[in-house]
């Protein structure tokens, strides 16, 4: 249970950066090219893995479930929230990132077979309601088309974590996520070569700085580590650590761009610290 906690928290640490990476990229870049090419990167690397490694082919029974999970994580969030980021700033993003644990936790129910006690739901809505009233507080500009987008983003990317999780159970975590990069190949290589800039020399370092991370370890290398942390500690309970999630971004953007952190912050990442655990408890 612990490794599986641990795993978890390394895996959200990861994925902490993936909203700030993205909303630098698409300076550079089109949401359409970004998500494809990230894709793509990862992919080639997930490929290496398997060979190099020579996994097995998945069964005939769990190549829709990994194309539900290729659906939601590879294609599905990326893209909806590189479009919401041309809409909305990185700090409102935070608001639904807030609500990711209480869709994987419901997935987790739905195609997982999980059954959290009652009291998980309690500390898990008002964790999600503590990150999403910290967002709010902040005052940043709305757009209700990014918001959509956001919402749309979250459940996908709910499902994904789910579906993965379950199958992580049998496969094996990195290889889930292998696996589903790979099978969505196809579609995003053509896609990559039909929205690929027609100059690169305009686009900066740091849109490929973005495009680089998100590619190598918000597509790849976080999912290892997530995976293995929802098969091992379970899928609703270790998925209450992407409540953390935004305060890690908000932590990173004060270290790497010398953003002030506000004592609010402290408070209310502490005050999620506790729901966490009784969710944990609970689960």
């Amino acid at each position: 249970m612990a490794r599986g906690w641990w795993s978890g928290l390394l895996g959200v640490i990861i994925f902490s950066g993936s909203l700030p990476a993205t909303r630098v990229a698409v300076a550079g870049f089109t949401p359409l090219f970004l998500t494809s090419a990230r894709a793509v990167i990862a992919a080639v690397l997930a490929s290496a893995l398997l060979l190099g490694l020579r996994q097995k082919r998945p069964a005939a029974v769990d190549v829709m479930p990994l194309v539900i999970v290729a659906a939601g994580v590879v294609i599905g969030f990326p893209l909806l929230t590189a479009l919401a980021l041309e809409r909305i700033t990185a700090a409102r993003s935070v608001v639904f990132i807030g609500l990711l644990p209480l869709a994987t936790a419901l997935f987790g129910v739905l195609r997982g077979g999980e059954r959290p006690k009652p009291a998980f739901w309690l500390f898990s809505v008002i964790g999600a309601t503590s990150v999403g009233g910290f967002a709010i507080g902040n005052g940043a500009p709305t757009s209700l088309s990014g918001d959509l987008l956001m919402v749309a983003a979250i459940i996908l990317c709910g499902l994904g974590y789910a579906e993965g999780a379950r199958l992580s159970r049998h496969l094996g975590g990195w290889q889930v996520i292998s696996w589903a990069l790979l099978l969505a190949l196809p579609p995003m290589l053509i896609l990559a070569l039909a929205t690929s800039p027609e100059t690169l020399a305009p686009i900066s370092v740091t849109a490929w700085a973005g495009l680089g991370y998100v590619s190598v370890f918000s597509m790849l290398i976080g999912f290892v580590f997530w995976y293995r942390g929802l098969a091992l500690g379970g899928i609703a309970a270790v998925g209450q650590l992407q409540l953390l999630q935004p305060f890690f971004g908000l932590a990173l953007s004060g270290y790497l761009v010398g953003e002030p952190v506000s004592w609010t912050m402290i408070g209310v990442t502490s005050l999620v610290v506790l729901c966490v655990a009784g969710a944990k408890r609970f689960a």
